[in-house]
C-alpha cells in the first residue's frame, strides 16, 4: 500500500484534486439530468380524440359553441372530463337537451380515436408522447423507453467495468463523454420512436461508464476520499435541481434533449487534460506512464519532488510483485475474503435502485407540480449527504451505511400504517426515506471503492451498478402489486433496504485504512 505515501508526496488534496473534482462532478450533474429527463420530455399532456366538428377547419359548426360541440362529439371520461381515448361515432345532438343524462348514450355509440388525438400544449409545447401518440392503446410504449434506458445503464455497467480495469479509467471516461454527446444529440433528432429508444439506450450505456469511472478516479487520486465521494453524490443532487429549472424554461422535448446533451462535447474536450489513475498504471506495470502522471500532478500542486521510475519501482516493489495476479469477475466469488463483500455490496446496491425508482412513481402523492417535485428531490438530498459526510468521518462506513438503509426501510414500512388522510405525516416519512436512500448512495459508493483492490475495483463497481439498475428495472414493476394488496408494494420497498442494512453490518470497517491495491492487501486486512 505504498501508493498512499507517493500520493501524499505529490499532494493528496491540492490544486489538481480540486480542479479534477469540479471537472468530474459537473458531468455527473448533466447525466443525472439525462436520467430524469423523461419526467418532462415524456410527460403525458391532456388529450382527446380528433373530431371533425371541432378540429376540421372546413366543417360548418355555426352557431354552436365549442363546449356544445365537444359534448356531442366526445363522451365523458373517468375524471368527468372529455374521454381521452373514445369518441362518438356520430354527433349525439340529443345530449344538448337540458334533460339529457349520461344514460342517454351507450358504449356501442363510441369508437377509438380513428383519426388521432388533440393535445393540450399549455404546459409543454412538445413531448414524445404527443409527437408519436404514445397514449391509449399505445401508452405502454412510454414506460418502455424508460425501461430501455435503465437497461442501457445495466449493460453499460456490465461492459465498462471490466473494460476500465483493462484499458484504463480515463480512456473509458473520455470516449463515454463523446458517446453521450453524440447519442444525446441524435436523440433530439430522432425521426421515429424506435430510433429515439435506440439512442437513449446508447446515452444510458455511456452514463454507466461516466458514473463508475468518475467515482473511481476521485477515489484513486485523493487522500480525502469521503469528501470527494460526497461531492460526487452532490452532483446528482445538483442534477435534480438543474433538471427542474431547465425543464421549466425549455418546454419542447427535442430542444430540452439537445440542451442537456451538448455540454458533453465540452466534457470530451477537457477530459484529455485529466490524469489517468496512477494507482492503476503502477499496479498494472505501466511504470513510465505512472511516473509521468505523478510528476505532472506534483508540478501542478507545486510540490518540489522529483519521482523517477527507479524510485517508483523501489516504493512499489511489494505491490508490483503481486499486482499482476490474475483477477476477473470470478475472483470476486472464489476468494473467501471477497465473496462476502461482493454479495453484501450487491444487496446494498440493489436495495438502493429497487426502492428509489419504485418510490419515484409515487412522488405525485406529494403534489401535482412536477417541476417543484423534481426540485425537491435534489433539495432533500443535500442535507442528507452533508450529514452523511459527518457520520462517515466520525462514526465510520459500516454503521453509517447500515443506519441509512435501516432508516429508509423503517420510514417506508411506517407509511403502511399511516392513513392516507394524514398527508403531512406520510410526506415527512417519505422525505426521510428518500433522505436515507440519498445517504445510502453516498456510503455505498465510498465503501465499494475501499472494499475491493485496484486490480479488480472497476469490475466490482460495475457489478454493483448492475445490481442497482436491476433493482431500478424491477422497482416500478412492483407497483402493479397494488391491485392485489395496496400495502404490498410499500412492504417490499421497506423490507428490501431493511434487509440490506442488516446485511451491511457483516462488512469490515474501512475508515482510516488505505485503499487496497492487490488481492494480498485484502487478505492482510
Amino acid at each position: 500500500m505504498a501508493f498512499q505515501e507517493l500520493l501524499e508526496q505529490v499532494g493528496g488534496l491540492g490544486r489538481f484534486q480540486v480542479l479534477q473534482m469540479v471537472a468530474l462532478v459537473l458531468p455527473i450533474a448533466w447525466f443525472c439530468m439525462q436520467n430524469m429527463l423523461e419526467n418532462f420530455s415524456a410527460a403525458v399532456p391532456t388529450h382527446r380524440c380528433w373530431v371533425p366538428l371541432l378540429d376540421n377547419q372546413s366543417a360548418h359548426t355555426a352557431p354552436w359553441a365549442p363546449e356544445a360541440l365537444l359534448a356531442v362529439s366526445i363522451p365523458p371520461g373517468p375524471t368527468q372530463g372529455p374521454h381521452p381515448c373514445r369518441r362518438f361515432r356520430q354527433p349525439q345532438w340529443h345530449l344538448l337537451d337540458a334533460n339529457a343524462t349520461a344514460a342517454n348514450w351507450s358504449e356501442a355509440a363510441t369508437e377509438p380515436c380513428m383519426d388521432g388525438w388533440v393535445y393540450d400544449h399549455s404546459i409543454f409545447s412538445s413531448t414524445i408522447v404527443a409527437q408519436w401518440d404514445l397514449v391509449c392503446d399505445y401508452q405502454a410504449l412510454r414506460p418502455m423507453s424508460q425501461s430501455l434506458f435503465l437497461f442501457g445503464v445495466l449493460v453499460g455497467a456490465t461492459v465498462c467495468g471490466p473494460a476500465s480495469d483493462r484499458f484504463g479509467r480515463k480512456l473509458m471516461l473520455t470516449w463515454s463523454y463523446l458517446l453521450a454527446a453524440v447519442a444525446g444529440t441524435a436523440t433530439s433528432l430522432a425521426p421515429t420512436f424506435p430510433v429515439y429508444c435506440l439512442f437513449r439506450f446508447l446515452v444510458a450505456f455511456s452514463g454507466a461508464s461516466i458514473m463508475m469511472n468518475t467515482a473511481t478516479l476521485l477515489l484513486e487520486w485523493t487522500s480525502a476520499r469521503v469528501l470527494a465521494m460526497t461531492l460526487n453524490a452532490m452532483g446528482f443532487s445538483l442534477g435534480h435541481m438543474l433538471t427542474s429549472g431547465l425543464a421549466y424554461g425549455v418546454r419542447d422535448w427535442a430542444m430540452l434533449q439537445l440542451v442537456v446533451s451538448m455540454p458533453f462535447f465540452l466534457c470530451f474536450l477537457y477530459s484529455w487534460w485529466l490524469a489517468e489513475s496512477a494507482r492503476w498504471l503502477l499496479i498494472t506495470g505501466k511504470l513510465e506512464r505512472g511516473q509521468q502522471e505523478l510528476q505532472r500532478v506534483a508540478t501542478f500542486n507545486r510540490k518540489g519532488v522529483v519521482l523517477t521510475v527507479e524510485v517508483l519501482l523501489k516504493a512499489m516493489q511489494e505491490e508490483l510483485s503481486k499486482g499482476q495476479d490474475p483477477a476477473s469477475l470470478g475472483t470476486l466469488f472464489r476468494m473467501p475474503e471477497l465473496r462476502l463483500r461482493t454479495w453484501v455490496t450487491i444487496l446494498c446496491w440493489f436495495s438502493f435502485g429497487f426502492t428509489f425508482y419504485g418510490l419515484a412513481l409515487d412522488l405525485q402523492a406529494l403534489g401535482s407540480n412536477i417541476f417543484l417535485l423534481q426540485c425537491l428531490i435534489g433539495v432533500v438530498d443535500v442535507p442528507a449527504k452533508i450529514i452523511t459526510l459527518v457520520l462517515l468521518r466520525r462514526v465510520g462506513r459500516k454503521p453509517t451505511q447500515a443506519g441509512a438503509l435501516v432508516l429508509a426501510g423503517l420510514c417506508i414500512l411506517a407509511n403502511t400504517l399511516v392513513p392516507r388522510e394524514l398527508r403531512v405525516v406520510r410526506s415527512v416519512l417519505a422525505i426521510l426515506g428518500l433522505g436515507g436512500l440519498g445517504s445510502t448512495f453516498t456510503t455505498v459508493t465510498i465503501s465499494i471503492g475501499e472494499l475491493f483492490p485496484t486490480v479488480i475495483r472497476m469490475t466490482a463497481v460495475g457489478l454493483g451498478q448492475m445490481a442497482a439498475r436491476g433493482g431500478a428495472i424491477l422497482g416500478p414493476v412492483v407497483r402493479l402489486l397494488d391491485a392485489v394488496s395496496p400495502p404490498l408494494p410499500l412492504l417490499l420497498y421497506g423490507a428490501v433496504p431493511l434487509l440490506g442494512g442488516l446485511a451491511s453490518l457483516l462488512l469490515p470497517e474501512t475508515r482510516g485504512l488505505p485503499l487496497p491495491d492487490t488481492l494480498q492487501d485484502v487478505q492482510n486486512q
